[in-house]
């Protein structure tokens, strides 16, 4: 059975407006957002990215139920240009992109993500060469702190990076437990949300470049979408969604988009009951409306 993504109704209600269109899964993960639009518009296509090698493998495991209404690329959503170029493919009718960490990709302790891991790595592409554990292990203490704040938000991004510097002097810090622990030194535990989180969010962002990623696809869509085509971001926390929402009140205020609602796109109570870690998440939709 496929995995059920985040808001899947409101993003079919959202992104499809040509019945028989080519539209774009920036996030493929396990496939979730891509099953649902299949089965609900028969006859569009997709295009899905992703740069995780285990969602690649998920795509060619369920390949043959697809029935060839979709072409995977495994590939970072910042090169969707020339993804799309290589594919000989000029326009599209929209972009999907759900932009963050899977729980398959928390649930996974080698990926060390997760507190409890016994590894300390946060790449989404093994291929990339830079990992959570290198910058814990070699970065000053400023560019430390600079991190912590920048992307995580952590009012406390100075303390926690001394408490690093300090604990390195007795060795490698290798694992996520080992990380969370000197946080936890630094961070008493205020609630249900672990002291880590954001330090353990700025360290996942900056390793694999996550805003610079999102300003880039942004940057690209306008050229890539056909009058009428949509654009359909989901976020997870402020950092995304402040990019989001000036990229697309700049489009607006140039003539190049316009807003399909008022308000950002929240969960309902339901889908948070049955899926706690979706309660984060916000949905912004724009039209193109303009080809100039």
């Amino acid at each position: 059975m496929y995995h059920t993504s985040v808001m899947p109704l409101e993003v079919s209600q959202y992104l499809v407006n040509n019945m028989k269109g080519l539209y774009v899964d920036c996030t493929f993960g396990a496939g979730g957002h891509t099953f649902y639009l299949l089965n609900k518009f028969e006859k569009i296509k997709i295009i899905a990215l992703d740069w995780d090698e285990a969602a690649s493998n998920r795509f060619f495991e369920l390949r043959e139920g697809f029935n060839g209404k979709i072409v995977f690329a495994r590939d970072n959503f910042r090169n969707i240009k020339s993804v799309l170029a290589g594919m000989k493919v000029n326009k599209i009718d929209g972009i999907l992109a759900d932009i963050g960490v899977s729980s398959k990709q928390f649930g996974d302790l080698k990926r060390g993500f997760s507190f409890n891991s016994n590894v300390l790595d946060m790449r989404m592409d093994k291929r990339n060469t830079l990992t959570a554990k290198e910058i814990i292990n070699s970065y000053s203490s400023d560019d430390l702190a600079d991190i912590f704040y920048k992307y995580g938000e952590e009012r406390k991004s100075r303390q926690i990076a001394d408490a690093i510097i300090l604990r390195r002097r007795r060795g490698i810090i290798s694992t996520a437990l080992e990380l969370r622990d000197i946080v936890c030194s630094v961070k008493r535990c205020d609630g249900r949300i672990n002291p880590a989180t954001k330090v353990f969010q700025a360290l996942r962002i900056f390793v694999n470049d996550e805003l610079g990623n999102l300003e880039a696809l942004l940057s690209d869509v306008p050229k890539l979408l056909n009058q009428y085509g949509r654009i359909v971001l989901i976020s997870f926390h402020s950092l995304e969604d402040r990019i989001i929402k000036q990229d697309f009140k700049k489009n607006v205020s140039d003539g190049i988009y316009k807003l399909l609602t008022k308000k950002v796109i929240t969960v309902s109570k339901e889908e948070v009951y049955s899926n706690p870690r979706s309660r984060s998440a916000k949905i912004r939709v724009a039209e193109k409306v303009s080809n100039a």
